[in-house]
Formats: structure tokens, sequence, C-alpha cells
């Protein structure tokens, strides 16, 4: 279904357009939980997220007769501003975008900088998407769906082949889980060059559709999630990255909304990063034992930084008055 070639294919689609972002050692972290921590930098990545990396691979499939006519795709932020990003930087392809009412506005701000029709459509990723079909049939446009599609996915993949030819002795990656692009281009990349990593996916409470998923052996394509800071990883499972990842990956763990929040602060507290609550569900499962890594050498996904300011006041408040130390641990 996908292999290691297409995501080497995808690198060199990629080209210059994304950053071979920054594969950092944590001593502070790696002294709290451990291990040897070390933290995949994606919210150092043009646009503050992952998600540039199968939006550039999947335009750069399309014909001209398609980018001519247009694209549209939804997402919760990350993946619309990739595809804005994306789409300016091949050309000036037309981008219309679907994102929840519930999107933060720092990525709506952002997105504003681009040449783009933005539609504010559903409280749920599932809904949203839903209209975003609906425009796509009514106007011809080609559709690009943010993670159930195998282009996609291997854009997604480079990150797991910028780990490996960096760190080719890691033993384990903890890989945050929304509709599963990223989880499933990581596991082929990773599982292709060792096949004895470790492949740990994190999901947040509010949503676990592929913690269900998986444990069921039926795919949540579809799931109403829950209030939570980690909209990026609300909603269903795709059935693409299900199909994918049910034989490669090893555990899917959970993690509550005060475990993310402590790991947002903990980063910018130990290592300078601004990191939104989707990319900090790896680090969250260091700090509260959810995975069972003692003395391994780890890789968390930092997947993006696109947090919005006044919930990281809210955090940095809840922090301090806590005395920092609160964001290390139970």
């Amino acid at each position: 279904m996908l292999g290691l070639k297409d995501i080497l294919v995808a690198r060199q689609n990629l080209g210059n357009l994304v950053r071979n972002t920054p594969l950092r050692h944590s001593f502070l972290l790696s002294q709290r939980v451990g291990s040897e921590v070390w933290l995949k930098l994606e919210n150092l990545q043009r646009t503050g997220a992952f998600k540039v990396r199968g939006a550039v691979n999947r335009i750069a499939s399309l014909s001209a007769e398609e980018r001519a006519r247009g694209v549209v795709a939804a997402s919760s932020g990350n993946f619309s501003l990739g595809v804005a990003y994306a789409a300016r930087a091949m050309g000036g392809v037309p981008v219309s975008l679907f994102m929840p009412v519930n999107t933060p506005a720092s990525k709506v701000d952002k997105l504003r900088e681009f040449d783009v029709q933005i539609f504010l459509s559903g409280d749920q990723y599932d809904d949203t998407n839903d209209a975003c079909k609906e425009y796509q049939r009514e106007h011809k446009l080609a559709y690009l769906d943010s993670y159930d599609d195998l282009l996609v996915i291997a854009g997604q993949g480079t990150v797991g082949l910028e780990i490996m030819e960096e760190l080719p002795d890691a033993e384990a990656i903890l890989v945050p889980i929304g509709g599963g692009g990223l989880l499933g281009g990581i596991c082929v990349a990773a599982k292709a060059m060792n096949p004895q990593i470790a492949i740990i996916g994190v999901q947040v409470e509010a949503s676990p559709s592929a913690y269900l998923s998986l444990k069921e052996g039926s795919c949540y394509e579809r799931y109403e999630a829950a209030p939570t800071i980690a909209e990026g990883l609300a909603g269903g499972f795709g059935i693409v990255p299900f199909r994918i990842v049910k034989d490669l990956i090893d555990e899917v763990v959970l993690v509550n909304e005060e475990e993310m929040r402590a790991a947002v602060f903990a980063l910018l507290e130990t290592e300078q990063l601004v990191v939104e609550g989707s990319g900090a569900v790896g680090v969250a499962a260091l700090l509260f034992d959810k995975v069972n890594l003692k003395g391994r050498k780890v890789v968390a996904v930092l997947s993006g930084a696109n947090i919005g300011v006044d919930l990281l006041f809210e955090i940095l408040k809840e922090g301090l008055e806590r005395g920092g130390r609160w964001a290390l641990g139970p």
C-alpha cells in the first residue's frame, strides 16, 4: 500500500520547500523521566507544523489543469496552513479552506496573510469535512484530504526518514495521533529502516478514535470528540492510516487535558519551546508514565507550534502559580 520508496519520492518532491527540522536532545527531560529523550522539532517547521510536508507532496502530484482550477481542503488549521503555503510556493494555486468554528485565532490569522478563501463551518472536524466535500463537488475542485491519502501520508513520512537518518539507534518514537497521517508515514519509514524500533502512538482521552480502532480492529472513521486543547487530534481515524499501521504500531496510549497542559508548560520551561497541545502529547506520555521506556533512547515528535496566545497565557499562569515544578510530572 505504501512503502519506503514512496516516502523517498516524497522527499524529492518536497525539495527546499520544507525544513529538515532539528532533532534535539533534552538533558532535563531525560533526567526527569529516566529515558534518553530526543525532540523532533516540527514545531519549527514552515507554517509551524508537520502538515506542510503532506500538503506539498499532494499538490506536487496534481496536473496543470487541476492546479489551474484550484484545490479545497478541510482542517483544524495546520493542514490549511500547509496547503496555503504549498499552493503559493508552487505557482499560486487557488485555494479554498474549511475549518471548524472553534479553530484557534492564531491559525486563522496566519491564513489571512495568504490569498485564500476561508470558511469556518461545523463544531467538529467531521462536520467541517462534510461541508468541504459538498463545496468541492459543486465547484469541481481537487479535494485534498488532510490524512486519508497515500500521497499526504508519504509526505508526512519524511519526518520518520529524518529521525532514522540522524538517530539510527533510536529505540522508540512517540507520535501524536489525530487522523493518522503522521503516524502512518512514520510507521512505514521507521520500521523499514529498523524493524525493531517501537512506534507508540499518543492520543487524547477526549478523542480516542485511533485507540479504539486498533483495540477493536474496526476503524472509527468518525468520532465526536469532547472539548480539548488538542483540536488538531480531534475527530475520526482515517481508514487508510488504519490499514497501514494496524500491523506496524506497537502501542497507543492516552493522555488527558491536564497532562497536555503540563507538557506544554514543561517544554517552555525546560526547552524554551512553544508547542501546541497536539504537539506536546508525546512529552505528556513520558512525564506521566504512560509508557515504559526507562533507559531507552526515545524520540518525541513535537508536531506543531500553533497554540492560541490566550491559551498559552492561561497555561503559563497556571504553571507559574504552582511554582513551575508542577509541570514535570505527578
